[in-house]
């Protein structure tokens, strides 16, 4: 949406009356969710939360005290230990190591769990408002025919009925009236700065409600008049997108519509500042979220203790498989550690191949960990990705294997065929899709194109024989236990592995043998992963610090009994 003057001024004035960026992130996230269509962006994430099935031993105020201290002078020394603290001092209560011996479970009180859900719905929004630079906020669309739509219908019309009857009443009643011309003064008002100090005199002088009370029992009032005094002040405040409506609210004469008309174009001005607001604070909500999302994470925590149990179990597992693949390929005498295929069983590894691992999740039948909950979405759409991007990958080798090295090197050729797959397997994670189908399909298309390709270039078209092996091989790539599809799959997961290990580089690792055709998709698909799993990271690494250190300390044990 392009910026007018009165926008970039706009700018200029939030960052110059903003006290501190601690208080913008605050004002910006509390502010936003508090927008009608908030809860309805975030009612997801907020329902995945796991409220307590265990008991919950408070402590005692002294205990609280003392323990608030302590924290508080660690966390101005060192914030990261300081949380770590925390954390253990919240994971180590005894009854979470004997449930035998605790008391019957409480029950959550509703202030509770409205608490809960207000801190897990603000850091969703602080995470999606950083993580996604798409981000915006949008009108609540009820469902058509659903009773909440039925019902805010009627309620609407009973209120414009009766303020037409007012209207039409000999003489007029304005109660109605003017109380619509005081929202929409206050609305007015919400949309200026500091700075504007005109505009804002200009708004509290021609609507002074006071004097309009008067003006209406002399019967002097001019509806129409103070209408057009809105419609010019909102053609003012407005970005330009809305202009059009603005003009249209010009050719409406008559009051009642007029009115309706003004309260829906100054809701789109309500969403437009909101995301304006979003996207100038975006820069500043960066520079905090990490400590923002982490003391919202611990405050929960604190009131659930066992908000880590499904991130406990995704390391654990992670683990164990490391574990078990060092035990089954053990690193050859004379050969060292980074030279083996498997990584070390180290705190770095096990969090990298943790998340390799949510690449491949069952997402029906198994929770998602925890601390990964607002960006559950964004990992499966990335899983179904490589699912398509892996068939793509196969059928591509398969083809070029079968018609030559001539065709490799044509410029724009694995475009086209690329092109021509991902329309063919479009909703291929569909219940409905026939891969079956869809693979005859391609494989038709595909011995089209190559024959028409060979032509044009001079070289002999597939053979009768070449079509059906091709045919053939792609066809049986809608086999689960397909070997060129297991193979494409496993060197997509090590270029995955590969570029997490390597950190913070900017650098692509080499690409692995057969994945030169699909390398541009891998490699966009690797920056969104692997920027994903660095922020999560930098928020809860203190959290999986405890946990595996819990956890290597038992392998290493275990191993030496």
């Amino acid at each position: 949406m392009p910026c007018s003057h009165k926008e970039i001024d706009s700018v200029g004035q939030l960052q110059q009356h903003s006290v501190s960026q601690g208080i913008i992130l605050q004002h910006c996230v509390e502010g936003l969710i508090k927008q009608a269509c908030g809860p309805q962006i975030l009612s997801e994430k907020v329902k995945t939360l796991k409220m307590s099935q265990e008991p919950d031993i408070p402590h005692t105020s002294e205990e609280k005290l003392g323990d608030s201290e302590d924290i508080k002078e660690d966390s101005l020394n060192n914030p990261d230990q300081s949380m770590r603290a925390r954390i253990r001092q919240s994971s180590s209560s005894p009854h979470r190591c004997n449930t035998a011996q605790s008391s019957p479970p409480r029950l959550v009180s509703m202030e509770e769990l409205m608490e809960t859900a207000k801190g897990v719905s603000n850091m969703a929004l602080a995470h999606e408002i950083v993580v996604n630079g798409g981000f915006q906020i949008k009108p609540a669309e009820l469902p058509e025919g659903s009773l909440e739509k039925t019902v805010k219908e009627i309620v609407h019309k009973a209120f414009w009925d009766c303020l037409e009857a007012q209207l039409s009443e000999d003489p007029p009643t304005y109660d109605h009236s003017i109380k619509l011309v005081g929202e929409i003064k206050e609305t007015l008002l919400s949309f200026l700065l500091p700075g504007h100090t005109r505009l804002r005199n200009q708004i509290t002088e021609v609507l002074d409600l006071d004097l309009i009370k008067q003006e209406a029992v002399n019967g002097a009032l001019d509806i129409s008049k103070l209408a057009q005094f809105i419609i010019g002040m909102m053609g003012t405040l407005c970005a330009p997108v809305r202009d059009e409506e603005i003009k249209k609210l010009k050719d409406i004469h008559e009051i009642v519509p007029l009115f309706r008309a003004i309260f829906s174009v100054l809701n789109l001005m309500k969403m437009d500042m909101a995301n304006f607001a979003v996207s100038s604070i975006r820069p500043h909500l960066m520079q905090q979220s990490v400590e923002y999302e982490r003391e919202k994470f611990q405050r929960i925590f604190e009131k659930q203790p066992n908000s880590l149990d499904f991130v406990t179990d995704w390391l654990q597992e992670a683990s164990d498989d490391l574990a078990n693949l060092r035990c089954k390929n053990p690193p050859s005498p004379g050969v060292g550690a980074a030279a083996s295929r498997v990584p070390v069983l180290c705190p770095a590894a096990v969090q990298n191949w943790a998340y390799l691992k949510l690449l491949k999740w069952d997402h029906v039948h198994r929770p998602f960990p925890e601390t990964l909950l607002m960006d559950h979405t964004r990992f499966q759409e990335m899983q179904l990705e490589l699912e398509q991007l892996t068939l793509t990958g196969a059928i591509l080798l398969v083809m070029f294997n079968v018609a030559g090295a001539a065709l490799s090197n044509l410029p724009g050729f694995a475009d086209k065929i690329k092109t021509i797959i991902k329309v063919l397997l479009t909703g291929m994670h569909l219940p409905s899709f026939n891969l079956s189908e869809s693979l005859a399909t391609v494989g038709e298309k595909l011995c089209a194109e190559v024959s028409s390709c060979l032509s044009q270039h001079g070289f002999m078209p597939l053979t009768t024989e070449k079509e059906i092996v091709l045919k053939g091989q792609i066809q049986t790539l809608g086999n689960s236990d397909n070997t060129i599809c297991k193979l494409i799959d496993s060197r997509i997961q090590e270029f995955l592995e590969s570029y997490l290990a390597s950190g913070h580089q900017k650098s692509f690792p080499a690409i692995p043998g057969g994945l030169g055709p699909i390398q541009r998709e891998m490699e966009e698909i690797a920056v969104k992963y692997v920027r994903l799993v660095n922020y999560n990271k930098m928020v809860f690494s203190p959290y999986y610090d405890v946990i595996l250190s819990k956890l290597l300390n038992k392998e290493e044990s275990q191993l030496l009994g």
